[in-house]
């Protein structure tokens, strides 16, 4: 535990480059002020530090670089600033945490832009505290960036309203704000390809309550542009549904399922590790291309009917190639 208050103590001087007080960050860390001695003591070990006027500071590292900001550049970025952290629903520690390092470069030619700048990043502090599902939206946010940064698939839990929790595994191509057709909130999300399959997918990352980093690794194509979405198609009314039930080797296989029109699936887990699928879905040769492309991943348990039908258009298939 201590070694981990040390690591949490690096992180919040980072974040306050303009330092804290003992108090404050006792409080921060959630631990009695007598104990911030011994992890300042351990810390310096690693990285310098020093306090000034009763402030705590982590020193400058001569690499790293000064950002010289025009007056005027400095207005637009508080301006900027000013819309970010009152425009989105969840708030972000590392927004707090780059406004103060750009504020701190500036307090020798733009002092009142500067402080108000800081005071920005106290009021996203004080909301980060104040909202526990900022806390758990940014846990989120992190596993999304690490998994697109690093190029490896992501298996997240999606929940909608009205629906049971969805498991999905993605390859993250783009994270940022979506535009919204309503005019309201632009919701932060993330856009990728979805395992198995060739399809792109935008996804509100409020809606997703986990993700896990796999190891299968993904790259992104060059041609793509961030959320840019294919004219929408029309849906046309759906003649013929049928109570479909499916085993799956693996849940995301339910990923090609999704051009397809089905009401919602309902899935049992199996003692050998399977999932049995029951769920309305559409008869129409989609949903047999869907089936075929997921190979020995699915098997079509019912109706019995649709099986047979099923393995006859196989069984054409396969003697156009005997």
């Amino acid at each position: 535990m201590k070694g981990e208050r040390v690591a949490q103590l690096e992180l919040l001087l980072h974040s306050h480059p303009e330092g804290l007080r003992r108090a404050e960050i006792a409080r921060r860390l959630g631990v009695h002020r007598s104990t911030i001695s011994r992890y300042v003591d351990e810390l310096k070990q690693y990285i310098d530090i020093y306090e000034e006027n009763s402030l705590i500071k982590i020193k400058n590292r001569d690499e790293d670089e000064s950002i010289a900001l025009s007056v005027y550049e400095s207005l637009a970025f508080n301006l900027s600033a000013e819309m970010l952290a009152n425009s989105t629903e969840f708030q972000n520690p590392h927004l707090a945490s780059g406004l103060r390092k750009i504020a701190m470069n500036m307090r020798s030619y733009a002092p009142k832009i500067s402080e108000n700048v800081i005071g920005l990043a106290e009021q996203i502090d004080k909301q980060l505290q104040e909202k526990k599902e900022s806390s758990k939206f940014n846990a989120i946010l992190e596993v999304l960036i690490d998994s697109w940064v690093s190029g490896r698939i992501v298996r997240i839990v999606q929940s909608l309203k009205g629906f049971d929790p969805i498991e999905t595994e993605l390859a993250p191509y783009f994270i940022g704000f979506r535009e919204e057709d309503t005019g309201g909130r632009h919701p932060i999300s993330v856009t990728g390809r979805l395992r198995h399959t060739t399809e792109i997918v935008t996804i509100d990352i409020s809606t997703i309550t986990s993700a896990t980093i796999l190891n299968e690794t993904y790259t992104i194509p060059d041609n793509l542009k961030p959320f840019k979405f294919p004219e929408s198609e029309e849906r046309y009314e759906s003649i013929d549904m049928i109570p479909l039930s499916l085993r799956l080797k693996e849940r995301s296989a339910m990923n090609v399922f999704r051009s397809v029109v089905h009401g919602t699936p309902v899935f049992e887990k199996q003692s050998d590790g399977t999932l049995i699928c029951n769920m309305d879905v559409e008869n129409s040769i989609e949903l047999y291309l869907r089936i075929i492309q997921c190979g020995d991943s699915v098997e079509i348990l019912g109706p019995d009917s649709f099986r047979k039908k099923f393995c006859r258009m196989l069984n054409k298939i396969l003697a156009l190639y005997q």
